[in-house]
């Protein structure tokens, strides 16, 4: 029996979803990454749920993508399409990060519309030192969260940094004590679900139209560079 690599609880208006691959540090396969999507689907759908929190169970919130195989256009394909829900999706998203939060996992994180982080979260891009380029629209995010020249530098040179350095460049909302995470992002989720839903939809679209317009073409791309850079490096290896 497949065990599922996502749990789902509703209450109080708040759909929590739960990566939950804790041996693995919920790296990013297929599985979990198509069980995120159907779930950003069933929230669209239920007018019950007005507001999403996810997390991480274990040590790790999410190590990115499981490397243990050679990246696939399939996984290409799922990673964007959840990048895309989360940003699309016409209801408040706030994650609840702690531990690991590296490459795809914090490509997610930027995705949502307000993240808390435990203060002991570490974060890191290292796709350029993998020789794979970054996905999740970041080429749109981060530049427009952390700016520019910081953007370069935290993709190109791949250094870990801190949760309060990621509360300093925008990148965080809020940075708590790792004991008081679940309930600082239980109550935050449900002030987010206590919104008129129109009103929250409305203020999530019209930021997100003006503050990430390029998002849409970042995707494209991402895609792109992806797939050039996946091709270059098959053929080194011939």
């Amino acid at each position: 029996m497949t065990q599922s690599t996502l749990l789902t609880e509703v209450g109080d208006g708040v759909m929590t979803l739960t990566l939950d691959r804790p041996d693995k540090l919920n790296a990013i396969d297929n599985e979990l990454a198509q069980a995120l999507l159907d779930a950003l689907d069933a929230a669209a759908k239920d007018p019950e749920v007005r507001a999403l929190r996810v997390r991480g169970n274990g040590r790790a919130f999410c190590a990115g993508r499981d490397v243990s195989a050679p990246p696939t256009e399939r996984d290409l394909v799922l990673v964007q399409a959840v990048s895309a829900a989360l940003v699309r999706l016409d209801k408040p998203v706030l994650f609840a990060v702690h531990g690991w939060t590296i490459g795809g996992g914090f490509e997610w994180m930027l995705n949502a519309d307000i993240a808390v982080a435990a203060s002991s979260s570490r974060f890191k891009l290292p796709e350029a030192s993998l020789g794979v380029f970054v996905t999740g629209g970041l080429s749109a995010t981060l530049p427009a969260y952390a700016g520019l020249s910081r953007a370069k530098a935290l993709t190109l040179l791949g250094e870990e940094f801190s949760a309060e350095q990621a509360c300093a460049w925008g990148l965080v909302w809020k940075v708590v004590a790792p004991e008081e995470l679940e309930t600082a992002s239980d109550l935050m989720a449900k002030k987010l679900a206590s919104l008129q839903p129109t009103v929250a939809s409305k203020f999530k679209r019209v930021l997100n139209q003006v503050g990430l317009s390029n998002f849409d073409e970042a995707i494209r791309l991402e895609n792109e560079a992806q797939r050039s850079v996946g091709a270059g490096r098959q053929g080194a290896a011939s």
